[in-house]
């Protein structure tokens, strides 16, 4: 692609008037770098040793440790982990288990169960437990997407490593990425996504020199498919995020000059769209699964979503800069705090994109920011949790089909290596500058502003509790002299506010299965998507009794419901752990069935198997 003069940087050496051109996105030469550079090796282990540090709490107790902010999500995926070891293990499919749920069971594929990794890491689960698994791929996902974005800079970007290697940290360890770090694997490994970006890059480069050697288009097709594939393995959520995003980055970048874009265009569209057709023969058996399979659903909905204004400038709170000044509570939760930008970002960053406006990168990248931070407002603005009244494109955007049951605050990831791209280049023409005065006081200038933006957001150690041991019933192997073709049903049934009987029974061997569970599956007539099982009258009797510590009215109306819901669940064992209330909910337990438990270990039991 050529440049015009509006495109190109030059820097005048003090003497002599040589002039130091950064090239175009699609003008750098395709050039093979499969040897490592030793600036590559010292990013990837700064990369990893950064990441260690910052899971280093479970790091060091995957016995009993666990992060505090993942609410029940760490449990959720733990077992996932140790589920899918457990299919794989026993020779079976993993798409799809009754372990939890029982009978309906659980769509694993319209679950996030990251197959990607939880298939090829069975060993480690096996011999290690599914803790190590889950930090595991945390750790390796914040490192290798931090890598992979440094080494697209590097080979595609800039001509400095340092700055590739700043935008490289941003993409890795950005408030987004650590928040999700708590709790959200498939959110954090998302090293494909700038690998996808690449090849795409490489082959909008190729059809635009004419001089360059004809690529291989069966070959690309090939190696897209199974990139793409891979990542529906890892997460589809953050692909469509990053299709989106990268759509409208190279829309923007073309504009300048339409007729090159078009004649991209007309190259790359054959071979996505043979990319297309094999990515869905690659997947065709799990996306059925996931779609049409037991238990699928049409659409999940979140409800209002959105980040509130304040939170672009606030910092995170597991940084420097939310210790020092956390501000208000606006976050839907810990593991989605993905827009706290931080004001001093915002500043900088707003700066960086007037002064290098020229540059089609910085335009594009700024298109990328501005588009995905309004979208993931939600459908109404809120300030402070005050909504405002304010509509936005969003009430519109989730309507179509998919992007519907996307939380909308997670769009703001798409800025996240927007906004790296804008910092690599600043970074690499003011290193280009020093380079040709080492007294010229901008580049000192521009690093003092990117430290005053990123020191703010540096990550601190995500903080990690002690979890409650798992009762000896379970672990003893005891359940077993009370399980026969049907589940065991803790009380209350596990739950999204409270699923460590999952735990409980990994830690058993998956040696029966559960009523109820931490999971999305269908509800209704109209297969909406729905965390945890559909309500039942018992389990919602039992909850409110474990709320209240006050035993509910129970009459015959309460019995009858109780004796459909444990033929339902085809209950073989109520089990009664130490938990809060527990009064209150072995005397409600008692008067529903009409006889006292039986202590077995550490638990009370009511063997029901008689009344199914």
């Amino acid at each position: 692609m050529q440049l015009d003069s509006a495109d190109r940087e030059t820097t005048q050496r003090s003497a002599g008037g040589t002039t130091a051109v950064r090239p175009g996105l699609l003008e750098r030469p395709a050039i093979a770098r499969l040897r490592v550079h030793r600036a590559d090796l010292f990013a990837g282990c700064a990369y990893l040793a950064l990441a260690t540090a910052v899971l280093s709490g479970q790091w060091r107790d995957t016995g009993g440790g666990y992060l505090i902010k993942s609410g029940q999500d760490q449990t959720m995926w733990e077992w996932f982990f140790a589920v899918t070891a457990h299919s794989v293990a026993h020779l079976e499919s993993p798409l799809g288990t009754n372990l939890q749920n029982f009978p309906a069971g659980v769509n694993m594929m319209a679950n996030t169960a990251m197959f990607g990794v939880g298939v090829p890491l069975t060993p480690v689960t096996l011999l290690f437990g599914p803790t190590v698994t889950f930090v595991l791929v945390l750790t390796l996902g914040l490192a290798a997407t931090a890598y992979a974005w440094y080494r697209l800079f590097a080979r595609e970007l800039v001509s400095s490593r340092m700055a590739a290697a700043i935008g490289g940290l941003f993409c890795g360890f950005a408030p987004a990425m650590i928040s999700h770090a708590n709790a959200h694997p498939n959110f954090v490994a998302l090293a494909l996504l700038p690998v996808i970006a690449g090849l795409l890059i490489r082959m909008a480069r190729a059809a635009l020199d004419a001089q360059a050697a004809p690529r291989n288009r069966v070959r690309d097709a090939i190696v897209l498919a199974l990139l793409v594939a891979s990542q529906i393995a890892l997460g589809e959520e953050p692909l469509l995020i990053f299709a989106l995003a990268f759509g409208l980055f190279a829309v923007v970048y073309h504009l300048h000059e339409p007729p090159q874009g078009a004649q991209v265009l007309r190259a790359l569209v054959p071979t996505i769209a043979a990319a297309a057709g094999l990515t869905l023969l690659l997947t065709a058996i799990p996306l059925w699964w996931q779609f049409f399979g037991p238990q699928s659903y049409h659409s999940i909905d979140h409800g209002q979503m959105g980040n509130d204004l304040k939170t672009l400038v606030q910092f995170p709170s597991e940084s420097l800069g939310g210790a020092w000044a956390p501000g208000q509570y606006v976050a839907i939760n810990e593991t989605e705090q993905n827009a706290y930008f931080g004001w001093p970002l915002l500043l900088v960053l707003g700066a960086t994109v007037a002064l290098l406006w020229r540059d089609r990168v910085v335009r594009a990248a700024a298109a990328v920011i501005a588009v995905f931070g309004v979208l993931s407002l939600g459908a109404v603005a809120t300030i402070g949790k005050q909504p405002t009244g304010v509509a936005l494109p969003w009430a519109l955007a989730e309507k179509i089909p998919l992007l519907g049951s996307v939380l909308e605050t997670r769009l703001t990831m798409a800025a996240v290596p927007a906004i790296a791209a804008v910092f690599a280049i600043a970074s690499d023409r003011a290193a280009a500058s020093w380079k040709q005065s080492a007294t010229d006081w901008k580049p000192l200038a521009w690093f003092a502003a990117l430290t005053f933006a990123l020191l703010p957001l540096t990550p601190t150690v995500l903080p990690v509790t002690e979890r409650a041991a798992t009762p000896r019933f379970f672990t003893d192997g005891a359940v077993q002299r009370y399980v026969r073709d049907g589940s065991v049903v803790v009380i209350p049934p596990p739950r999204p506010p409270d699923a460590r009987a999952l735990r409980w029974q990994a830690e058993a061997n998956f040696g029966f299965p559960l009523a109820g569970g931490y999971f999305v599956g269908p509800t209704g007539v109209e297969k909406k998507g729905s965390y945890g099982p559909e309500a039942r009258q018992t389990a919602a009797l039992l909850v409110k009794a474990l709320d209240t510590g006050a035993v509910p009215p129970i009459g015959a109306e309460e019995r009858a419901a109780a004796l459909a819901d444990l033929r339902f669940w085809q209950a073989d064992v109520l089990v009664l752990p130490a938990t809060t209330n527990s009064e209150a909910l072995t005397s409600t337990v008692t008067r529903l069935l009409g006889f006292a438990p039986t202590r077995v270990d550490d638990v009370w039991i009511w063997d029901v198997h008689d009344l199914r």
